[in-house]
């Protein structure tokens, strides 16, 4: 079991990464002192999992565990289902110190998230992330949100977990797709910030596909350092340093957005978005053709699509012009130029991002 601190002040907290160390839980949150009552926000696959194990370790340091189960998918991030919940909770708060525990992939823990952060104007919760998403990028930076149908997390907040709980033992329970998924994100990483943690992905790849442990939280660790750095530096993204995290979310949540959350998981999606940003910087000669072949190899090694396959372009480009990074009607891309080197350029003219995201389109 190791920690890696995400300092924020009085909001900083710790991110707890190991493997088969579910049954400490319990003990890590006693230790927060931020209630006796727990709402487990998670799908019916992950309690049926491991909903068991996260009772008993919470119920060794007595405090109460109530499930509250979502659809394991994209829609469960709506308005719907949120306040949904919240009504649910409502009825349970009779004396309650209560807090709250996403238990799940992304989707879980931005929508638990959410819940935390507007129910009574904030209560206490905990990410416990059971994908390799989650516990690499998505739990980690108090980003929490709901969709709209115009896009992605177009209602949210920055809202800090107490504590984010990394037992990668959960991820052997995955999917080949799933860990996909998460294998994407890694390699934003390496792009964006650590040109040795992209070689590590490049040589391990089988065994990361596989799960083995202890290439696995070598990479969940690394990752997780990475976003807490940036994180400490730029906590609510207003100096531009946090930024670089969404190299290839500006057209992979088009994509995602496009096809209705239904055809691709966010790291399929996020991986033709790292294709198209690096199109772009190599059209604007920020980056090599050797460079861009060396990440769309990769991609293709671990198995992630390789272009958008039944989506119009028309909806894809309005998703595009809703993005969140826009200023004063300025686009904002995350653009490599180089692996390990990122620079957000603003502006791209719109011509040339319609250009690339068709080449990537089937």
């Amino acid at each position: 079991m190791k920690k890696i601190r995400v300092n924020l002040k009085e909001n900083s907290y710790d991110i707890v990464v190991g493997h088969n160390i579910l049954s400490g839980l319990g003990a890590q949150i006693r230790a927060l002192d931020i209630g006796d009552d727990a709402i487990v926000i998670t799908n019916s696959v992950i309690r049926k999992l491991h909903g068991k194990a996260l009772s008993k370790s919470l119920a060794k340091k007595r405090i109460s565990v109530k499930f509250l189960e979502v659809p394991d998918s994209e829609r469960s991030k709506s308005a719907t289902v949120a306040f949904r919940l919240i009504q649910q909770i409502a009825k349970m708060d009779v004396k309650k110190k209560m807090f709250i525990i996403a238990f799940g992939g992304g989707v879980i823990g931005d929508l638990a998230g959410f819940i935390a952060a507007v129910y009574k104007r904030g209560i206490p919760f905990v990410q416990v992330p059971t994908t390799f998403l989650a516990q690499i990028d998505s739990a980690i930076g108090g980003k929490v949100a709901i969709d709209l149908a115009l896009g992605k997390n177009l209602v949210g907040a920055f809202y800090q977990p107490k504590i984010v709980f990394s037992d990668v033992a959960l991820l052997k329970t995955l999917s080949n797709r799933q860990v996909r998924n998460g294998l994407a994100e890694a390699i934003k990483y390496g792009v964006i910030k650590d040109k040795k943690l992209f070689s590590y992905i490049e040589k391990n790849s089988d065994k990361l596909l596989s799960v083995d442990l202890k290439t696995t939280t070598s990479v969940v660790l690394e990752c997780s350092r990475i976003k807490a750095k940036v994180v400490s530096a730029d906590e609510k993204e207003r100096k531009g340093i946090r930024t670089i995290l969404n190299f290839g979310h500006t057209a992979g949540h088009a994509i995602e957005s496009a096809c209705a959350y239904n055809r691709y998981q966010h790291g399929e999606a996020i991986g033709i978005g790292m294709r198209i940003a690096g199109a772009i910087a190599c059209q604007r000669k920020m980056l090599c053709s050797k460079e861009l072949q060396k990440l769309e190899d990769l991609l293709d090694k671990v198995g992630l699509p390789a272009k958008a396959k039944g989506i119009k372009l028309s909806p894809v480009m309005r998703a595009v012009s809703h993005d969140k990074k826009i200023i004063a009607k300025k686009n904002r891309l995350v653009l490599p130029q180089g692996i390990g080197r990122v620079r957000v350029v603003e502006g791209v003219p719109t011509s040339v991002i319609k250009q690339m995201v068709t080449r990537y389109m089937a």
